[in-house]
């Protein structure tokens, strides 16, 4: 890097330009003149919801190259008015996290290493799983004779990740299947 030339100083830039607080023209460099935001070279803008809680602040996901490179609040937004809080702000890092992973992996019950496992045969062990605690812990009737209809082996633990629509339909799926103990960070 060279030496900055006295012309250069911000405060013979200031008197220079005639920027007397030193706040406007004086205080920008030219890399910061021509810094443009993500969303100006945007292919595109798509609206969505926050996908954390069950409040449905409104965002808009900016894309280029069929790649997420910003969210933002959206201002048409009646529940949020282009506002998000600190985790929907950050929700481009739930996208395109370095570390988020793309198969699934499964560790044998006492098992030390992770291994990978196809999609469909995943489905079809938690699938089996819930089948079998259902039917394990069914509880058709009380000791008086009452009907019950419920399980006590199944509970489901939701969290706010998921939209609400998501949250519903898991909440209705666990009611069906006769789970009493269903709890939701969101509650529905």
């Amino acid at each position: 890097m060279g030496r900055l030339s006295t012309l250069q100083w911000p405060v013979v830039r200031q008197l220079r330009t005639g920027d007397r607080t030193g706040r406007g023209v004086a205080a920008t460099s030219p890399t910061t003149r021509d810094l443009q935001p993500r969303t100006t070279t945007a292919d595109r803008v798509v609206q969505s919801v926050c996908p954390y809680c069950a409040v449905g602040c409104g965002q808009q996901v900016y894309v280029k190259d069929e790649k997420v490179v910003q969210i933002e609040g959206d201002p048409d937004s009646p529940i949020s008015r282009g506002r998000l809080c600190p985790k929907g702000s950050a929700s481009e890092q739930l996208v395109n996290a370095p570390g988020r992973q793309y198969e699934v992996l499964y560790r044998k019950p006492r098992g030390t290493q992770w291994e990978r496992l196809d999609r469909d045969s995943a489905i079809e062990m938690i699938a089996q799983r819930f089948v079998q605690s259902r039917r394990n812990r069914w509880q058709e009737r009380d000791d008086e004779g009452r009907i019950l209809r419920r399980t006590m082996g199944i509970a489901s633990l939701g969290g706010a990740t998921l939209d609400n629509e998501e949250n519903y339909l898991i909440k209705k799926l666990f009611t069906a299947a006769g789970a009493i103990q269903i709890e939701n960070q969101a509650r529905i």
